[in-house]
């Protein structure tokens, strides 16, 4: 608690004057460009990894960043979601994955996570990801594995995310673009979901040029992984 006081203290002796002005106009309202979902894990910072300000982006984390499916499970990021596009209108959703993710090591290795029940339940909703690593690499292990399941994961979290009906409605009407990133703690590199090859490429930032994560994503990224 000591360190999270001289945080705020920090915060509002250094940070906090310099944008008055800025604060000053969010207390009344926000209006985010983009909503992030990514995992809880505690080296995923957006604002620090964006260098957003506040009032720019719209985040909700969770363990292993999980989109469960429409009516399958209500919960709070499917509320944060519908909330996102119908009252905050956010243009474009990211969901996030990273390197290193406890979530991942647990969806592939059951076992370990047996003694958390509801950890385990939870991860029910990212099942699809090793699966398919399952079915279409079996040959893959250690880091390997847990790279290629981070990816399915998030593709398949694009999967679910599209199920709901606020998100469906906003795509088609081209309002909402969706995009699906893995963030390396270790080398600060971000790699995109690109549903036209079905791979994840390594963004370039002076470039500014990010994949779409497009529909049937799920399907291009099956089809690569069985390739």
């Amino acid at each position: 608690m000591e360190r999270l006081l001289e945080g705020f203290e920090h915060f509002r002796r250094t940070v906090f004057p310099e944008q008055r002005e800025l604060f000053k106009k969010l207390a009344t309202g926000q209006s985010p460009h983009t909503l992030f979902i990514t995992c809880a894990d505690s080296r995923v910072m957006p604002e620090m990894i964006f260098s957003a300000l506040p009032g720019e982006i719209f985040v909700y984390r969770n363990i292993g960043n999980i989109v469960p499916p429409y009516a399958q499970h209500v919960s709070g990021v499917v509320a944060a979601i519908e909330y996102a596009v119908k009252v905050l209108q956010v243009k474009h959703i990211v969901i996030c994955g990273h390197s290193d993710c406890g979530a991942m090591k647990g969806l592939l290795a059951p076992a370990k996570v047996a003694h958390m029940p509801s950890v385990a339940a939870w991860l029910k909703h990212a099942d699809v990801a090793r699966y398919v690593v399952a079915e279409n690499s079996p040959h893959l292990e250690g880091e390997q594995a847990l790279r290629r399941v981070t990816e399915e994961n998030v593709v398949g979290q694009l999967e679910h995310l599209r199920t709901l009906p606020a998100v469906a409605a906003a795509m088609a009407n081209g309002s909402v673009s969706i995009h699906g990133w893995i963030y390396d703690i270790e080398h600060a590199e971000l790699r995109a979901f690109d549903a036209h090859s079905g791979h994840f490429t390594l963004i370039d930032p002076a470039r500014r040029d990010v994949p779409d994560a497009t529909p049937h994503a799920r399907f291009a990224a099956a089809a690569a992984s069985s390739a």
